[in-house]
């Protein structure tokens, strides 16, 4: 299925414009799995380091390693807002805000599925930095993170019709048979989708 991309260049402009006197912006692209965070960071990411230095960094790096969650018996809801490191995420959120020296942070390797560890770095000299990920607006704690970290918000928001039918070809593009990709969605990322789209909180921009 093509997916539409949102004016990247509209939306570059208004961070090069916000971010025009200061050493550090930080943007959080937020919303539900397959609302397509990763297409929109990764092009907003190439229109703006034509201008400045820019970083990404991803919440699905701080995914527990599936054998945590075998022992938690959580590996069949991976990505749901429990498997998640999330005081080791909001700590690098918080050191971003007053980045001083190289920051190192992990990565999610969807070929291997699992996070790889110093993966990245952030540099004090990266003056725009692109945070993508699920749950970054939602207001329930552990995942309630300071809106201050953020200097704006960015919401994808499909409908759940739309979700669906990308979350199954995702499963099928991994070569499950069709019954197991409709499983598949319907078991996990689709309760997923519907917590974020519940309970996050508005964003400055909603696409």
């Amino acid at each position: 299925m093509t997916r539409t991309v949102p004016d990247v260049q509209k939306l570059a402009d208004q961070i090069l414009r916000e971010s025009a006197h200061r050493a550090r912006y930080t943007v959080a692209i937020a919303g539900p799995p397959a609302g397509g965070k990763t297409t929109l960071t990764t092009a907003l990411a190439n229109a703006l380091s034509a201008h400045k230095p820019v970083a990404v960094v991803a919440m699905d790096g701080f995914h527990f390693d599936n054998a945590i969650l075998r022992q938690r018996d959580r590996l069949h809801r991976k990505g749901a807002p429990d498997t998640f490191d999330v005081n080791g995420f909001r700590s690098v959120l918080s050191q971003l805000a007053q980045q001083t020296e190289d920051l190192v942070v992990p990565v999610f390797d969807r070929e291997l599925d699992l996070s790889r560890a110093c993966a990245s770095i952030v540099s004090p000299a990266d003056q725009l930095v692109l945070v993508e990920g699920n749950y970054l607006l939602v207001q329930t704690p552990p995942w309630n993170i300071p809106q201050e970290y953020f200097d704006l918000s960015v919401f994808l928001s499909p409908s759940i019709e739309v979700l669906e039918e990308r979350l199954v070809e995702r499963w099928l593009a991994h070569d499950h048979s069709p019954a197991d990709a409709v499983k598949r969605a319907n078991a996990n990322d689709l309760p997923n989708a519907r917590y974020v789209l519940e309970n996050s909180r508005t964003a400055d921009i909603v696409l």
